[in-house]
């Protein structure tokens, strides 16, 4: 229905009255029921992009399923599309195949660069993506006081996009201290979710490891859901404090297989599925949210649940109320399986319309957005000297990166020195680690440790790095990582690697610094050929540019490095390099 107006709620009427043709009829459907909780034989009519009814009707057009199963299309219930790297529309072709028809996404990426400009880029570029893209607004931008983001978010700027239809509320609240301890804007970035022109919306929480009154108080002010559980316990507890749990596999992080665990029959309305940041190698070789929605169902779930999990919880969640179900009255955003131990996807409907068919996306079913964005490099003061780092003592703090993991602790490492100058020890594994500010043409450059990469020549940096996405390098030698460094503010974004002077793989990111132009197929050929020329230059690590890419995050512990500094995110503060 086009809104509530008269004449589409006497269409749609008409159409379930069967008084007239529908415009699809798909028979012999075996319905999983998200309602009903249970699956049951029939024929569904679709008129308009919506469900007219169950039973028979004169169709326009008709498809027998022949007893495959009809289930509605999936949500995701938290994504950054930024960190796949592609376009909404390239995203759109990619997981749409995989059943998943809408996406509730935290633009806090391209916020964190382009501020109100850049969350209106991405509502904007999905119109016509086939995709039903749905926006939290970034409610920490930037994420702490000890970085240069290229804008600051505050209640007064949110406010002009909250009464969006499309906009669901506020995205994941990082500083719970700023809620427990009723920092100002943020009482007001919550307050406005209160009172809307489309009613109460919702506010996404982030919260890992919070507990006790400090939890008390954080789901007291409003915050209702969670993706950073990463146990029973503490999903059990965060849904006794009111929330719902997201549980989140994406590529960084996953969760799925400790959390699953936690849902029973009793609970299973609480949980949402969602996949946070995928990369598209993941999405093309394992899927989207029907990867979580199958595995959920060989640990046991039970089908109806687990596809319940992947839409209608999640669309009750965010007050969509005509998403998540098949029934009368609901958007026709259906899926059509044969078998529910495999979920392999045959066709997507979107609002009635095919438009994918056994995992290939329909010819002109996604249309590309043609608007642009300025370019957001702004870097000064750059040459290899820049990178140097003058030694001020005999040990230094080294960020190490831990394994399969995005947290980090402290090394104390000995420093390797030349001519007054710190050295990367590459028997040791210290390689140099920089941040240049990329915003506001600052100067700023940060320079300090980092242990765990492996690299035993050469360069690779990125401007992908969380949340302020300043440009960020990890090398062993201030002459590649000037040439690395370089390359992307040419391009305007992207991520490079580079040897003796010369960039030897390189894949720019124009939009924002965080998003390619380019399909979504050259996108994964080009990161597969990135990670083999950190191979070449001897990384150690399955993803060394995801590994670097959370290293300036400063909420994270326990050791970071942003424009300011080596920063100690337990304290909270700028620290020294060195402690002798």
């Amino acid at each position: 229905m086009n809104g509530n107006s008269i004449e589409s709620l006497k269409s749609i009427i008409e159409a379930a009255m069967g008084d007239r043709k529908v415009d699809l009829l798909l028979k012999n459907a075996r319905i999983v029921n998200t309602l009903s909780g249970d699956i049951h034989e029939d024929s569904v009519a679709i008129d308009g992009g919506r469900i007219a009814g169950f039973g028979e009707y004169d169709a326009k057009e008709v498809i027998d399923l022949e007893g495959a199963y009809l289930m509605p299309g999936f949500i995701d219930g938290h994504v950054h599309i930024e960190s796949s790297m592609v376009s909404v529309a390239e995203f759109a072709r990619a997981v749409i195949p995989c059943g998943t028809t809408s996406a509730v996404i935290d633009p806090h990426e391209i916020g964190n660069v382009l501020g109100i400009k850049g969350i209106r880029y991405m509502l904007d570029s999905s119109v016509d993506a086939c995709l039903g893209v749905y926006v939290m607004l970034p409610s920490c931008v930037p994420s702490t006081p000890l970085e240069t983001s290229g804008y600051t978010l505050s209640a007064t700027e949110l406010k002009e996009l909250i009464n969006d239809p499309r906009v669901l509320g506020l995205g994941e609240m990082m500083s719970y201290p700023a809620v427990i301890f009723r920092d100002e804007d943020t009482m007001k970035k919550i307050a406005m979710t209160y009172e809307t022109a489309q009613g109460r919306k919702a506010v996404d929480g982030h919260a890992p490891n919070l507990e006790g009154k400090n939890l008390n108080a954080y789901t007291a002010a409003g915050i209702k859901s969670d993706h950073e559980c990463t146990n029973v316990r503490e999903a059990m507890m965060k849904i006794r404090a009111g929330m719902y749990v997201m549980i989140r596999e994406g590529t960084a992080a996953k969760n799925l297989k400790n959390l699953l665990p936690a849902v029973n029959e009793a609970n299973a309305r609480r949980f949402v599925f969602c996949t946070d940041d995928r990369h598209l190698e993941d999405i093309a070789t394992e899927g989207h949210i029907d990867n979580s929605v199958r595995t959920a169902i060989k640990a046991g779930i039970n089908p109806v649940t687990a596809v319940r999990m992947a839409s209608l919880n999640t669309a009750e969640y965010f007050g969509i109320k005509d998403l998540g179900a098949i029934a009368p009255g609901y958007q026709a955003d259906m899926l059509v399986v044969r078998n529910l131990d495999t979920l392999e996807i045959e066709k997507v409907f979107k609002k009635g319309r095919l438009v994918s068919e056994n995992g290939k996306i329909k010819e002109g079913a996604v249309k590309d957005y043609a608007g642009k964005l300025p370019l957001s490099m702004n870097v000064v003061n750059l040459s290899p000297e820049a990178f140097a780092l003058k030694a001020g003592g005999k040990k230094a703090r080294a960020i190490e990166v831990i394994p399969h993991e995005i947290l980090t602790k402290t090394a104390i490492v000995q420093v390797k020195e030349k001519n007054g100058y710190v050295q990367a020890d590459i028997e040791n594994d210290v390689l140099k680690i920089s941040v240049v500010e990329r915003h506001h043409g600052t100067g700023n450059i940060a320079k300090g440790l980092v242990k765990g990469f492996g690299l035993k020549r050469g360069a690779i940096a990125s401007s992908v790095s969380h949340d302020s996405h300043d440009i960020i390098v990890v090398g062993t030698n201030e002459k590649d990582m000037y040439t690395a460094v370089s390359e992307i503010v040419k391009n305007g974004g992207g991520i490079t690697a580079a040897l003796d002077g010369k960039i030897i793989e390189s894949l720019a990111l124009p939009v924002a610094g965080l998003m390619s132009e380019e399909s979504g197929l050259f996108v994964r050929e080009k990161v597969k050929a990135l990670y083999a020329a950190a191979e070449k230059l001897g990384s150690s690590i399955p993803d060394p540019y995801m590994a670097m890419a959370f290293l300036s995050l400063p909420p994270l512990p326990e050791i970071r490095i942003t424009d300011h500094g080596v920063i100690d995110a337990v304290k909270f503060q700028v620290t020294d390099v060195f402690v002798e």
